[in-house]
């Protein structure tokens, strides 16, 4: 499977090479057009760069576009910036890749947050959010569902089945004799 930042790069790469051929085609003087070659090839490095800075930045909420609907998420960890934004590490509906976001600042749900933390370390429970990119949860009126769950147990190998040993007499032949020794 192809990386997203391989792919969006490619794009950004497919959409300046055909900005420059157009350049090339249009009946401008040549200085001109070696100019909109010089940006267009500027823009391909440049654009790899921002791509790759953005990749650890937490992506804000409201941002989310593809997954904006999740039912819940596992908050994996917490970072509380005073007065500004709620960081959070979530596994969106128990997909395997986890992501980073900034939240709004909420003093409600931040303290919320905390307690949910601190008494799911304590326990040795999970943080669940319902409902995460909701935005009547972030604002001002809204406060964030926050579940504590067990986390899942590991499947449990199945037991390996006792040996086998085929018996052909077992299918043809029966026992006659009873237990007490007499016969039949």
């Amino acid at each position: 499977m192809i990386e997203p930042l391989y792919l969006i790069f490619a794009c950004f790469t497919a959409l300046a090479a055909l900005l420059a051929a157009i350049a090339i085609r249009t009946p401008r003087a040549t200085p001109v057009r070696a100019a909109a070659i010089a940006v267009a090839a500027a823009f391909i490095p440049f654009a790899y760069l921002g791509l790759n800075e953005i990749l650890a930045r937490p992506k804000p909420m409201t941002h989310e576009w593809f997954q904006a609907s999740a039912e819940h998420a596992t908050v994996l960890g917490v970072s509380l910036d005073e007065g500004k934004a709620i960081y959070l590490w979530l596994r969106v509906d128990d997909t395997l890749e986890p992501r980073y976001y900034r939240f709004p600042w909420q003093q409600r749900n931040a303290e919320k947050l905390q307690k949910a933390i601190t008494r799911a370390v304590e326990e040795g429970l999970g943080v669940r959010v319902e409902n995460p990119f909701s935005k009547d949860s972030w604002t001002n009126q809204g406060e964030i569902n926050i579940d504590l769950v067990r986390p899942s147990s590991p499947p449990m190998k199945t037991p390996t089945p006792a040996p086998q040993i085929f018996n052909p007499r077992e299918q043809h032949v029966r026992a006659t004799v009873p237990l007490g020794g007499a016969r039949c």
